[in-house]
């Protein structure tokens, strides 16, 4: 609970503020957990959720509670640092989504992005790849929209208002949640910029497949492109939920068919985008 109102994540810029006035934060873990929140069971539940949040800290940046200056003089750079993190998690991602639409669509067309020197670069496995696949529906979802409305308000065409993330948790979505499976069952915008950028990666990836194995490619292209390759097969690796809630699963956390359809016919149209 914040102390600071006005602002949809106020427990951020209240502690920003009182830690200004010079308390000191302690990071306190006790063995025995008094307080427990409720998650979010579902991913669009989860989307809409990071959503407020990543517009919320992005008013903060805006605003004169920005750390650089509402912290100036007040707590160390490396502090008003890391609040700008998470303070800048909503145009974060405009990079991440030219990443994941520029790849695709350059491995596509055959033009190559990078130079020929070679690059190197008490959880489950299954928990920390699910992790990464969030962060990346993340940042090209919740993010972006956080983005457009934060810069809309800023402009003074529209107001701000709070939104309230379902808490409740049917039988089946818990047995889902349980078993690492991700749910989507819902026909929000976010889930069709998600499968369109998932179907995007799919359609260039097996296209260019399918151009090495009927018509060949040399060798010198094949180098070129194969950092490319590899980036989009591992787009394509991590959206693997997403292509099994879109064509394989019959439960109520799959991907309505509206959603699929819409998804496809706009991941063919960017293909059909001349970049040459």
């Amino acid at each position: 609970m914040g102390l600071i109102y006005g602002c949809p994540v106020e427990d951020v810029v209240t502690g920003l503020t009182i830690q200004c006035r010079g308390w000191k934060p302690v990071y306190h873990y006790p063995n025995n957990t008094f307080f427990l929140g409720v998650g979010p069971p579902t991913l669009d539940i989860a989307l809409v959720q990071f959503t407020k949040w990543s517009d919320g800290m992005f008013q903060i940046f805006l605003s004169k509670y920005c750390p650089f200056i509402y912290g100036h003089n007040k707590i160390k750079l490396g502090a008003q640092m890391g609040y700008c993190v998470y303070l800048l998690w909503a145009p974060s991602s405009l990079p991440h989504l030219y990443y994941t639409i520029a790849f695709p669509l350059s491995l596509l067309h055959g033009i190559p992005l990078f130079p020929k020197e070679r690059l190197i670069c008490g959880s489950t496995f299954k928990a920390w790849w699910n992790l990464q696949r969030m962060w990346l529906i993340r940042r090209t979802t919740s993010f972006f929209f956080a983005f457009i409305d934060c810069i809309v308000r800023q402009l003074g065409l529209s107001q701000t208002t709070f939104t309230i993330t379902a808490k409740v948790v049917t039988e089946d979505v818990s047995k889902r949640y349980q078993q690492e499976i991700m749910d989507f069952g819902s026909t929000s915008i976010m889930f069709i910029v998600m499968s369109t950028l998932a179907m995007l990666n799919l359609f260039s990836l097996l296209v260019w497949v399918l151009k090495m194995v009927l018509w060949g490619l040399d060798y010198k292209a094949m180098e070129m492109l194969m950092s490319q390759v590899l980036l989009c097969g591992l787009m394509v690796a991590m959206n693997a939920p997403v292509y099994e809630a879109l064509f394989f699963r019959k439960d109520k956390g799959s991907i309505p068919a509206s959603v699929m359809f819409k998804s496809m016919v706009l991941a063919s149209l960017v293909c059909l985008v001349p970049l040459n």
